[in-house]
């Protein structure tokens, strides 16, 4: 992590190491010139996780919405 601590949220979560490493890889995928923007999207997902709005598989299998 170089801008967003994401950690602390995926944690209120309840995400496991091996989740979270799957949502920044899936992230990353999207945004692979991006870091900023990539952990951003991790905080967002991490944040959107814990509140209920989305599951963790939601996450994963979305289709991307990262302009080409």
């Amino acid at each position: 992590m170089e801008y967003f601590d994401y950690q602390p949220i995926a944690d209120e979560a309840g995400l496991s190491p091996g989740e979270l490493t799957r949502i920044v890889e899936r992230v990353q995928r999207d945004y692979p010139q991006d870091q900023m923007l990539c952990e951003l999207h991790v905080l967002r997902a991490c944040r959107a996780i814990r509140d209920g709005r989305v599951t963790l598989e939601q996450v994963l299998t979305e289709p991307s919405t990262a302009r080409r």
